[in-house]
């Protein structure tokens, strides 16, 4: 058996990841769940070498010459969890006017921080779907080269929206000439904004197909980009092996960003029966945000959130939750989306137990956030407290039980 990543729960979760570490690490558990079959497997042992996990056994099973045990006693493993749609170089705590109080290099200084709560938490991999001026590249290339602890992340540098839409500035008078980089208004301009993009390092393109909450002077469900736009991002995007993210809450906007070929709807707020049904026919995936809310309402006025996001917060916090209900029941392919930037980093996985109330089983949801099924893991709320985090051979978290 050879994966990627691995995570453990039951008093916690554990994690491993693929960096380069010239060394083999052996680890120990009272379960472990088989991601390829849903089984639940007692006494595992997984071996990893040079940070990969090379094999899962049976305690007992010989042990590589000079490996590092590390046994875990009460624990489950599972795969590693992974956030579709983080935003690692903003912070909630500092919103609306009050983020002009930082120089602009003060987002990517804290965002190391960001990264390594995140991994702490036990999430291993990241998409990084919106970030200014390259920081998420220059964040996920710190970690990959080890100067940086956390995750490793797909990064989508700008997202790509329309003048005056929710991925433009839209928060400044005309004297101060303010305008988001990633603007584009025809076909032709999103597929040269695609190819910038992926010239400085986006992995993966997202767009604002409608309006937004944390926008100012639009509404979520208008849409913002036509059908034709967002079909020539996508085919320029697809040739380039990259997939695409689209930002859309609105009902005509989901359905235009679908029917324009995207990968991944995030959010998904106002998506009506023929989203959910084209969404179905087409295998596009849902990321529905639908924890962030409890936090925004409760927190967002103290870090600065204007009331007129906080109203559009509020407006469409109860339909997204519904939709969500509605579209997993009928089966739309479900990933696992925060929007973390929008509420702290590293409380990632509090969104698996919101799914749950909201129609989710614990498996449903650890197979959101997770490649392959699992089926053992009951007490999803258990992954906010992890235990144990290892990436590439090397211990990130070890708290100790009494």
């Amino acid at each position: 058996m050879r994966l990627t990543t691995l995570v453990a729960a039951a008093f916690g979760a554990v994690m491993f990841s693929t960096a380069a570490q010239a060394k083999t690490v052996v680890v120990t558990a009272d379960k472990l769940v088989d991601v390829a079959s849903g089984k639940l497997i007692d006494r595992p042992q997984a071996t990893i070498v040079d940070g990969r996990i090379t094999a899962v056994g049976k305690q007992g099973d010989a042990v590589p010459a000079g490996a590092t045990r590390v046994e875990l006693p009460g624990v489950t493993l599972l795969p590693g969890l992974i956030d579709m749609h983080t935003h690692l170089t903003s912070s909630p705590l500092f919103a609306g006017y009050n983020s002009l109080l930082f120089s602009d290099s003060f987002w990517p200084a804290i965002s190391t921080t960001h990264a390594k709560l995140t991994l702490e938490a036990g999430f291993t991999t990241v998409r990084n779907v919106g970030a200014r001026h390259y920081d998420d590249v220059g964040l996920r290339q710190a970690i990959e080269k080890g100067f940086v602890e956390g995750p490793r992340m797909i990064t989508a540098t700008y997202a790509i929206g329309s003048t005056g839409g929710h991925c433009d500035s839209t928060f400044f008078p005309p004297s101060m000439a303010q305008k988001s980089p990633a603007v584009i208004d025809s076909p032709e301009a999103g597929r040269q904004m695609v190819r910038q993009l992926h010239k400085y390092g986006a992995q993966v393109i997202k767009i604002c197909a409608t309006g937004g909450v944390f926008s100012h002077g639009d509404t979520p469900g208008a849409q913002q980009l036509t059908v034709d736009e967002i079909k020539a991002i996508v085919d320029e995007a697809h040739m380039t092996g990259m997939k695409v993210a689209a930002h859309a809450h609105g009902a005509s906007g989901i359905k235009a960003a679908i029917q324009g070929g995207v990968d991944t709807i995030e959010h998904a707020s106002l998506v009506d029966a023929e989203g959910i049904r084209l969404a179905i026919q087409k295998g596009t995936y849902f990321g529905m945000d639908i924890y962030n809310t409890d936090y925004t309402q409760a927190e967002g006025k103290k870090n600065g959130v204007l009331e007129e996001n906080l109203q559009k917060d509020r407006d469409i916090a109860l339909i997204q939750r519904q939709n969500y209900q509605k579209a997993l029941k009928a089966g739309v392919k479900m990933i696992f989306s925060t929007d973390a930037g929008v509420y702290p980093h590293g409380m990632n996985a509090k969104q698996l137990a919101t799914m749950v109330k909201w129609g989710a089983t614990p498996l449903q949801a650890i197979q959101s956030a997770t490649i392959t099924a699992a089926k053992a893991l009951k007490d999803v709320t258990l992954l906010e407290r992890p235990v144990f985090v290892m990436k590439g051979g090397e211990v990130v978290v070890m708290v100790k039980r009494q």
